[in-house]
């Protein structure tokens, strides 16, 4: 019994679709992009700087009624969020030029306990230097930055330059759509946050590389038919398995953001995106992107080697 159909024969490429879809694509990037340059990203202690204090209560207690305390003390720039159960709370108080880090925690923890009904327990507490954030941010851009060329390189060896950029400027999409996300609700933009984005560029490629494997399968088998036809071929022909994948993958994702609790759901929401956004780039932007600069069966041919057919003589 199969689940989808494996022959399918859709029209994935084609002067009409491709405009369409470089138009829905070419307007999420613009929209992103200005979210970027004007609203910026909502980043975390991580990279910004600044104290993290866990504190415990005996019993619920309302964001609310933690932020009215820091208010009250001075902090009302204080980031609250609930850390695993509605008893554990998580405070990001900013850096403060006029308060040592220890000192700023020690008034936080006053405040709260001081407005609290019971006792309050303070679990953790981390301090984040702006110079390390600053760091971080920077170390975070350049990864992002040589997984790209690295992707680049691997793939004009394994498959052809033209292959080599379609995959890149697929990533490129995936990587500024899903940021562009965060920048536009100004979700926090953390290390995890981060590190999500790496997935999704290493989902996204595995995905794309399978598409491009068959593509350039079909072009040295398939005798006739223009290059439209042929990718088109080899999408219908890897689209069962693209759904079963992005699908399962997507069912782990959702339990992650709507079970895994508040300090994975910045993670959680990355891969979210980047695996919808990914699948839709591996089969309209990467492949669009080859078809548009010129791919031929000529390229995609083994090369023999000079003597081979003297070598095959009796």
């Amino acid at each position: 019994m199969e689940l989808f159909k494996t022959n399918t024969h859709i029209q994935f490429l084609g002067q009409r679709q491709g405009r369409i879809a470089a138009a829905i694509s070419i307007g999420v990037i613009l929209i992103a992009f200005l979210s970027i340059f004007t609203r910026g990203f909502n980043f975390g202690i991580d990279f910004t700087g600044g104290t993290l204090v866990e504190v415990g209560y005996e019993e619920d207690v309302g964001l609310e009624r933690v932020r009215a305390a820091l208010e009250k003390e001075g902090y009302g720039g204080a980031t609250v969020q609930h850390f695993g159960t509605l008893r554990d709370v998580l405070i990001r108080v900013p850096p403060s030029e006029d308060t040592s880090s220890a000192e700023l925690s020690n008034r936080v923890f006053r405040a709260l306990s001081e407005e609290a009904a019971g006792k309050v327990e303070l679990r953790r507490v981390e301090f984040v230097g702006p110079q390390v954030g600053d760091e971080l941010a920077e170390q975070g851009g350049l990864a992002v930055l040589y997984a790209l060329i690295g992707i680049l390189i691997y793939v004009a060896l394994r498959f052809e330059w033209r292959f080599a950029v379609g995959a890149v400027v697929a990533l490129i999409h995936d990587v500024v759509v899903t940021v562009g996300l965060f920048s536009l609700l100004q979700i926090e933009f953390d290390l995890p946050v981060l590190a999500a984005v790496l997935a999704v560029i290493g989902y996204s490629l595995n995905d794309t590389i399978v598409v491009f494997d068959r593509i350039r399968e079909n072009f040295r088998k398939v005798r006739k038919g223009s290059p439209v036809d042929i990718i088109n071929g080899a999408l219908n022909q890897t689209l069962s398995r693209t759904i079963v994948t992005s699908g399962t993958t997507l069912l782990v994702v959702l339990a992650l953001f709507f079970l895994g609790g508040e300090i994975i759901h910045g993670f959680a929401l990355v891969l979210l995106v980047g695996i919808i956004v990914g699948t839709y780039s591996s089969i309209y932007v990467a492949s669009s992107a080859v078809m548009a600069l010129g791919v031929s069966k000529e390229d995609l041919m083994p090369v023999k080697k000079e003597g081979a057919e003297v070598d095959n003589l009796p």
